[in-house]
């Protein structure tokens, strides 16, 4: 796995530092004393975890985790336990490390870690969760996480997928029922929409490759919440 330090202690990034490098499975990626460094490096590289201290210069560590779209596993570092029930609130935070922590108590944060990002569907042997539609006297298979977004025209749906676009009749809210919440997202009293292909957002409307959807005003502030947008 890999991945960087935030830390502006010397003395605390030189422990993380040494238990790095203990482990041949972790690869550290860079080391950053400020917030505003690490983001720059995040805006352009990914890493699988971030061993975070919660007092930074610039900014605390729990608002920083908030600024990141998509953010990895978040293991904390700090000498202050008191914030370890408010951070545990926020689902990327995999474990909390009280300075001054053990080998021992920081493996088991890596072990967390792991289990967070090893997931049966990242595996090669996992099946893509499918459904079949019949259009037209026809059944089309349809790999749900490739589907772009939904459509409802009054009594017809139209599915939107990478390369086809299928219409017949059913509605928005059976679509609802059997999609994967963690992945799709309503948007509009008509559009439901897979939040891992949003491309941007400007002003109330949402773009999804070249497709252009409208944001209802009841939708909006759930959907920027989902996609962490603050």
């Amino acid at each position: 796995m890999t991945c960087i330090i935030i830390e502006d202690e010397i003395p605390a990034q030189n422990i993380l530092k040494n238990y790095l490098s203990k482990l041949p499975s972790m690869e550290l990626k860079g080391v950053f004393k400020a917030a505003i460094e690490a983001n720059t490096f995040l805006n352009t590289d990914t890493v699988d975890v971030v061993f975070l201290d919660i007092n930074l210069p610039d900014i605390t560590g729990i608002d920083f985790i908030k600024t990141i779209k998509n953010p990895p596993a978040i293991i904390m570092t700090t000498a202050y336990p008191d914030y370890a029930v408010s951070s545990f609130e926020l689902d990327t935070i995999v474990d909390y490390l009280v300075k001054p922590f053990s080998f021992d108590r920081f493996l088991k944060g890596i072990n967390k870690a792991k289990e967070r990002i090893v997931k049966p569907e990242n595996t090669p042997t996992a099946k893509k969760e499918t459904i079949f539609l019949n259009v037209d006297k026809t059944l089309h298979k349809i790999v749900l996480q490739d589907i772009l977004y939904l459509e409802s025209d009054r009594n017809y749906i139209t599915v939107v997928t990478k390369t086809q676009k299928l219409s017949y009749i059913d509605s928005l809210k059976n679509w609802k029922e059997k999609l994967p919440e963690e992945a799709f997202i309503q948007i509009h009293k008509s559009y439901i929409i897979n939040s891992k292909c949003v491309d941007k957002i400007v002003g109330n409307e949402l773009y999804i490759q070249t497709n252009r959807l409208p944001i209802g005003r009841t939708y909006k502030q759930e959907l920027l919440k989902r996609l962490r947008i603050v």
